[in-house]
């Protein structure tokens, strides 16, 4: 074999010796009959044999031409499938979305929007990775997540952020606590309670610390833990009481407790749509994203 063959040689290949007719053959692939009987001769140059006997009368697969008309419907099925999983892809119908997001965002932002767009995309798969803002900038700037949804970074240094949403800060405290009766409290009321505090390297921790410390409020956090559900399971035992985002509730148990906006000053952290700059979102991650502004 001198040279591989061409997909346009395998499909003219493939019409003579399905239509054993070169000018109906010719019709098919949208070609003049000279320019197939090329397509034709160039193959069997390539392949060093003859594939078709031919005469005025008839056309007849040789023996070389049989063993190669299965191969050539295979390859020339694979190339066409896999155009057509391309095409999918490049339309955002295909593929698969990589989302890092805070876990508060996983639990009251992204279910309702990947609902609707699965409705449809539903050949799309998203993985979805709840971590702490910290992991969700790492995960942007690596390429493991097509985007995120978190906070905007400290620095933004390869970062795109697009502001999405406010989220309001809240005290949250058990029902049979006296504040729990009240519309509003001042963040000094952390002061003055035991305070249940989210991890270090929580984006709320940090937050609730810098407003905080602004206020001129010198508190020590009482308990601590990462994980916010077991943050509001401490509160309702009654071990204090916590500032917690609103979004962030969706992840606790608020049977046996209560949430009273923080005033004085009121505080919001603002959630968005990270990416990284300089790279192009799939097709299908960019549909989602189109689909999630909307639900918000």
């Amino acid at each position: 074999m001198r040279s591989t063959l061409t997909v346009h040689e395998l499909e003219a290949f493939l019409a003579v010796a399905e239509l054993r007719n070169f000018r109906l053959a010719a019709e098919r692939v949208h070609v003049s009959q000279p320019a197939l009987s090329r397509s034709v001769q160039s193959a069997e140059h390539k392949l060093d044999a003859r594939l078709f006997d031919r005469n005025t009368r008839r056309v007849e697969l040789t023996r070389e031409g049989e063993e190669l008309l299965p191969i050539a419907r295979r390859i020339v099925g694979e190339f066409h499938d896999s155009l057509s999983d391309l095409s999918e892809f490049v339309a955002g119908r295909r593929g698969r979305i990589a989302i890092a997001c805070l876990p508060s965002a996983a639990a009251a932002l992204l279910p309702r929007a990947m609902s609707v767009f699965q409705a449809t995309h539903p050949r799309v798969t998203i993985a979805l990775e709840p971590v702490s803002a910290e992991f969700v900038r790492t995960r942007v700037l690596d390429g493991s997540a097509d985007f995120a949804i978190s906070v905007a970074p400290p620095r933004q240094d390869g970062l795109a952020f697009e502001p999405l949403i406010s989220d309001e800060f809240v005290c949250v405290c058990s029902r049979g606590d006296p504040l729990a009766s009240r519309r509003r409290v001042s963040w000094s009321v952390l002061a003055e309670r035991p305070l249940v505090a989210s991890g270090p390297a929580s984006s709320i921790r940090q937050i609730a610390d810098r407003v905080m410390a602004q206020c001129g409020l010198a508190v020590q956090a009482r308990y601590e833990c990462a994980n916010i559900s077991v943050v509001g399971a401490m509160v309702a035992a009654g071990l204090g009481i916590a500032a917690i985002p609103r979004l962030a509730l969706r992840l606790i148990d608020m049977s046996a407790l209560a949430a009273i906006p923080l005033a004085s000053p009121g505080v919001s952290r603002e959630m968005g749509i990270l990416t990284r700059s300089g790279r192009s979102l799939p097709a299908a991650a960019g549909s989602f994203l189109e689909v999630l502004r909307r639900q918000v």
